[in-house]
């Protein structure tokens, strides 16, 4: 049985044996693959080439609009002309103009574009027009704040933005052979180079690291020792808590964990803070650890990652659970409806486990990476490539919906880079072997022991687990073929030429295949595609009574447009039978899910709070790969699914009402107050955050209106505030009101209006009929508040 953690396979008996996995030590070998460039590898499969195709004539164009409509690239256009006004958007937006660019870069290597290719050059030499004369370049230092350069590396993104400036730099140098990009690349580089290091340089480091790993990318093309040296500098001092020191904080009231700053780099035991921020981390400790091979980095490197991957990874391989620091909290929380999962987590964590692929070549890594990309990271992107998800909820009302920008761009470009270079992530060469790593349809060259060698690949995979492999080679060539055994893959097979091969000779989850390998030869791979169910480590509270399905590399959900019945009537028995069927005509063509669920007789959940029902009938229902969601109708959306009639309510009145507000900016989301999902406290970040931010001490109101009049006679509201971090505290005072004909009433409360944190405040009134209902806030003087639930009581019918 292989495992992967958080979640492993149960069988129809129930859960199969869990076993922890072997996990190499800082003093194992160091295999030290190099990655197969992306501009070597050719797609041309029925599953990731129309992405790809969706990507370059959809996303990526739409990313450039986007960042033309937002301000990213007439920024670049104003520090070009010496302005001093002007600037539009917060202080990182030149990353996300980086990370379109690298994007467009990795396109124009695999599908050639004119077009594309002249723009990039405008855009490239408004750059190269807007760096200083040292070298700098950031916008927002050059336009808005010209003489705060490096004085708030914690906050203001200086070096995060460089560091996405290099990898874009020298995704357009390995695209199109042009130096004109990496020529602003190595300016830029030498300018931070001139400012950190040791004495007589500065101290400091990236608040968002992403610097240390484009560094390395830029040392290994321009071959300039200094930048591997500068990234190690950065690597090394983390943890000396020089954000305490930047920000005149005292050691003993700071904590540095959100900024991965709590501890010397060497001393990190479990993934923690912001989860981009850390991965991107541990991404570029990787790459200096495989240089230096420092023992005291590997060795933390193998803790964090068993903690990653065992403790803090969802199903669909994305990490980070809490909106409120779009980060970790604490092991085994993995919620649902509320998971955050940022898409750029996602790909951070894919990157993180192919620097650690290469470094180990151990199948286990490239495992992760699999999950992530079929999951996690292509569930980032709609369908057409037009809309984008921030947030991933692995649960979802029918509220949660892709979007054509954010305020805070970074997902969007960081999905197109990770689709445009797909091929990147396929294939690595030892001395000796051709390693495989991910199935794709396509080819790939190599040279092994300097030979030049050539793969042709056939294959229906994801859908499928028949991997054809014939070896090109223009004379008789001896070389090994490593072909990962993914995790999921039980009983695998290979035939060479015709030939079984059994017993399989295999090394840290590879099948090694070693032959002389001339023209004809033909290797044939099964690794058969079981619909899996997939049982939550029990310490995820969450998912206690729920399965999850799988199939080969991708995890399925339930969609409500594909089901007769209420998805929250419906659950899954354990022993219940699941047939995969192809269907192409389905969401561009899909293998779905079909089995038999069960429905609940009473479906009056509003008064049933987890009380067993007694099971009516059979029904058929439809799983979709989750990737797929949310690309039809709007509906209620469930990875993991009941096996029992023990269903959670779907809300009380409130579920059914339309909600309006007094207020709301584009960063208040008004249904967060009746999806029904209870805080832990008041503090607690939601996913859907309703608020009256920035308004303060104003009186504000949040309505429920109904279809037709309903009874009422009680409420209560639990209230957010994030003291600590925000601008929201607990109101004053609150009232109820309701509609009567034109006018509204206060209705006759039985006892006070409680405000207070961390608790249900609630009210009794005498009941009132009525089609609409307000919870009137008074606000206090110079903070605003929000509400994270608020809960009508309907009268008993007499």
């Amino acid at each position: 049985m292989k495992t992967t953690g958080c979640f492993w396979a149960a069988g129809f008996a129930g859960i199969i044996a869990f076993v922890a996995p072997t996990v190499g030590t800082a003093q194992g070998t160091l295999a030290k693959l190099r990655a197969v460039p992306f501009t070597d590898v050719k797609i041309t499969d029925a599953f990731w080439s129309p992405r790809q195709e969706t990507n370059r004539i959809a996303s990526i164009p739409v990313n450039l609009e986007n960042l033309e409509k937002a301000g990213n690239l007439e920024n670049f256009r104003l520090a070009a002309k010496g302005a001093r006004e002007g600037y539009q958007g917060p202080v990182f937006m030149d990353s996300d103009a980086y990370k379109a660019l690298e994007a467009a870069s990795y396109s124009l290597a695999t599908h050639p574009d004119p077009a594309l290719d002249a723009r990039l050059d405008e855009i490239i030499a408004t750059l190269a027009a807007a760096q200083q004369p040292d070298g700098y370049l950031n916008t927002y230092f050059i336009v808005k704040e010209p003489t705060k350069r490096w004085t708030n590396l914690r906050d203001w993104h200086e070096l995060y933005c460089a560091g996405h400036l290099f990898e874009a730099a020298v995704a357009h140098y390995q695209a199109t052979g042009k130096r004109s990009f990496l020529n602003v690349a190595i300016k830029l580089a030498d300018n931070l180079d001139s400012v950190f290091g040791s004495p007589p340089k500065r101290m400091g480091y990236p608040g968002h690291p992403e610097t240390e790993l484009a560094l390395i990318k830029l040392w290994r093309v321009t071959g300039e020792r200094r930048y591997f040296e500068l990234a190690r500098f950065f690597v090394e001092n983390r943890g000396r808590k020089f954000f305490a020191e930047e920000h005149k904080t005292p050691l003993d009231r700071y904590d540095g964990s959100y900024w991965q700053d709590d501890v010397p780099i060497y001393q990190h035991r479990n993934i923690k803070g912001h989860a981009v921020r850390a991965a991107y981390l541990m991404s570029g400790t990787t790459d200096v650890a495989a240089e230096t091979g420092d023992e005291r980095l590997l060795t933390m490197l193998n803790r964090v990652w068993r903690n990653t991957t065992e403790r803090n990874m969802y199903l669909t391989g994305g990490i980070g659970p809490s909106a409120h620091n779009e980060g970790f909290t604490v092991d085994y929380d993995l919620p649902n409806a509320t998971a955050y999962q940022e898409t750029c987590a996602t790909v951070a964590l894919a990157q993180w486990g192919h620097r650690l692929a290469l470094l180990y070549g151990d199948a286990k890594y490239a495992d992760v990476v699999e999950r992530a990309l079929y999951n996690g990271v292509l569930a980032g992107v709609s369908q057409d490539g037009t809309k984008f998800f921030y947030v991933n909820p692995l649960e979802s009302a029918g509220r949660h919906h892709r979007q054509p920008w954010f305020g805070c761009a970074c997902c969007p470009p960081n999905v197109a880079r990770t689709i445009a270079s797909l091929g990147g992530y396929a294939y690595a060469v030892s001395d000796d072997a051709l390693w495989v790593n991910l199935y794709i349809q396509g080819s790939v060259k190599a040279k092994v022991a300097g030979i030049p060698v050539e793969l042709k690949v056939t294959t229906d995979y994801p859908w499928d687990g028949k991997v054809v492999i014939e070896p090109v080679v223009k004379q008789p060539t001896s070389f090994e073929l490593r072909l990962r055994l993914p995790a999921w893959c039980e009983t695998p097979s290979l035939l060479v030429n015709g030939r079984r091969i059994s017993p399989l000779q295999t090394e840290q989850g590879y099948l090694v295949v070693k032959d002389k390998w001339k023209r004809g030869d033909k290797i044939e791979l099964n690794l058969p595609m079981p619909v899996q169910r997939m049982a939550a480590n029990p310490n995820v509270k969450a998912n206690h009574g729920l399965l999850a399905i799988q199939r080969g590399p991708l995890v399925y959900c339930l969609e409500q447009c594909d089901q007769s019945e209420p998805l929250a009537a419906m659950f899954v028995p354990a022993g219940a039978e699941l047939k995969p069927e192809k269907q192409k005509s389905l969401l561009g063509g899909v293998v779905a899910i079909k089995g038999m669920a069960e429905i609940a007789e009473d479906q009056n959940w509003r008064r049933t709070l987890y009380q067993p029902a007694n099971v009516s009938r059979r029904v058929p229902f439809q799983a979709i790969p989750y990737y797929a969601w949310d690309n039809r109708q709007a509906g209620a959306m469930k990875v993991w699914l009941p096996t029992a009639p023990l269903v959670p309510p779907v809300g009380g009145l409130e579920a059914e009402a339309k909600v309006t507000m007094s207020f709301a900016n584009d960063n208040c989301q008004p249904q967060g107050v009746n999806d029904g999902i209870e805080p832990k406290s008041s503090g607690e970040q939601p996913a859907a955050n309703c608020h009256w931010w920035p308004r303060k001490g104003t009186e504000e109101w949040v309505q429920y209106t109904w279809s037709k009049p309903v009874t009422v006679t009680g409420t209560k509201a639990y209230w957010f505030d994030d003291t600590g971090r925000g601008q929201c505290r607990i109101p004053v005072s609150w009232r109820i009101q309701f509609l009567d004909g034109q006018n509204w009433k206060p209705v006759a409360a039985k006892g006070n209006y409680s405000v207070a944190k961390d608790k249900w405040c609630e009210v009794e009134f005498e009941p009132v009929q009525t089609a609409a209902l307000r919870l009137v806030v008074k606000l206090q003087d110079g903070w605003s508040t929000g509400v994270h639930e608020w809960k009508v009581m309907e009268a008993e019918e007499q």
